[in-house]
This record gives C-alpha cells, structure tokens and sequence, in this order.
C-alpha cells in the first residue's frame, strides 16, 4: 500500500513539474514572436509617398507644414535630416511660405508623415510687359 500510496505522488509531483515547464516554455515563446514581427516590420524598409500641392500652412518652430494635394491636406513634419530647396538653393523650413506650390516625398513613421525632402517650385518669371511699339509713322499729308 505504501508503495502505491509513493507512487501516485511520484506521478503528480512529475505532472506538475512537466506542466510548470511547458507553461514557461510558452510564455517565453510569445515575447520571442513578437520580436521577429517588430524586427520584420523594421527591416522593411518604410514606402516613400509624394504629395505635389500648395502650401496651406507652416510652422517653422514645430518643424511641420501642411500641404492642399489632389487628396486633400496632407500634415507632414520634418526634421534635421530633411531637404529643403527652392529651385536649386538649399534653404530651411522657415523659408518655405503659405501658397508656395511644392513637392513633398515622405515616410510614414510612428504614425506620422515625416519628409525626406522638399522642393518648393520657383515662381514663374513674370511675364515683362511687351514693349511700347513705336509709334507709326504716318505719312505726311498733303496740304
């Protein structure tokens, strides 16, 4: 009897052992997933977007502009690393005005447009006027 008696909490001791292990075992499992998912999505490299509109907003401090594109406004914010540049000049955010028509590429990153870089279209050249025709001469009249 005493054997049987040892022999039944042999077996439960090793089934709470075995049970304890496996709960562990997938515990870490599930932490190890989610690195691999979070390591993946870092991997891809973020798709870059473009936006090509006037500027409806700017500000210089916050480092953010918003954009009037065929899909509607477009909020974006930059940072050190961002391109500014009217025609071929480098410039800064700051030089950047409401109105300006320009184009925008950018990543979205933790839930944010954050852009690579932005070209601010040159004006165009104001058309000068044509020049005043010299009068005609007319020819002279006959008295």
């Amino acid at each position: 009897m005493k054997r049987i008696i040892a022999l039944i909490v042999a077996m439960i001791f090793v089934l709470a052992v075995v049970g304890f292990a496996v709960a562990v075992e997938k515990k870490e499992a599930a932490p190890a997933e989610k690195k691999e998912a979070a390591s993946a999505e870092k991997k891809a490299p973020a798709k870059v977007k473009q936006v090509t509109g006037e500027v409806t907003a700017v500000d210089a401090v916050a480092k953010t502009l918003t954009v009037k594109g065929k899909a509607g406004d477009v909020a974006i914010t930059a940072d050190d690393k961002t391109s500014v540049k009217i025609g071929t000049e480098k410039k800064s955010l700051a030089d950047v005005k409401v109105g300006d028509k320009v184009t925008v590429k950018y990543v979205e990153a933790d839930g944010k447009n954050l852009a690579k870089s932005i070209v601010v279209k040159a004006a165009p050249a104001e058309k000068k006027e044509a020049a005043p025709k010299a009068e005609e001469k007319k020819p002279a009249e006959k008295k």
